[in-house]
């Protein structure tokens, strides 16, 4: 796997509050599910001989694949559905957490799910797999601690 470039935003903190001020400037939900979709869309290409069972994320409805890798005392990550909002869920996750150091990650509380309204406005289902990969960036970020 390449390394992917930084994140945009220099902090995991910076990144939520981008995250919060573009979605509070979209006036109604309707906007907010195409905007996740059109996120989706962006997500740089996932090769198909990575979408394996052991890169598979257990607890998504939707079919979803996650790889780490670790570069420069930071993990990048590279993640894809099957399901457009899903998608659009994963390309605001790797916002917030690819190219943290393993510490950053651990210590950010993923906020903007709630104070976007994520967490009252997605399905069960979705919200299931929204915190299956929350927990999974958690797990490998831990793992490269050897916590």
């Amino acid at each position: 796997m390449s390394v992917a470039l930084p994140p945009a935003e220099d902090t995991a903190a910076k990144a939520q509050e981008a995250i919060i001020a573009e979605f509070e400037s979209l006036p109604d939900w309707g906007e907010r599910y195409q905007y996740l979709i059109d996120l989706g869309r962006r997500l740089p290409p996932f090769p198909e001989d990575w979408k394996t069972e052991e890169n598979r994320l257990r607890g998504c409805q939707s079919q979803v694949w996650i790889v780490c890798e670790p570069a420069q005392g930071r993990l990048f990550f590279r993640a894809a559905s099957d399901s457009a909002i899903v998608s659009g869920l994963i390309a605001l996750v790797l916002r917030v957490y690819s190219g943290r150091s393993a510490e950053e990650i651990l210590a950010t509380e993923p906020s903007f799910v709630e104070r976007i309204g994520l967490k009252s406005h997605l399905s069960l289902t979705r919200a299931n797999g929204l915190a299956a990969l929350l927990q999974r960036i958690r797990e490998l970020a831990a793992a490269a601690l050897g916590r």
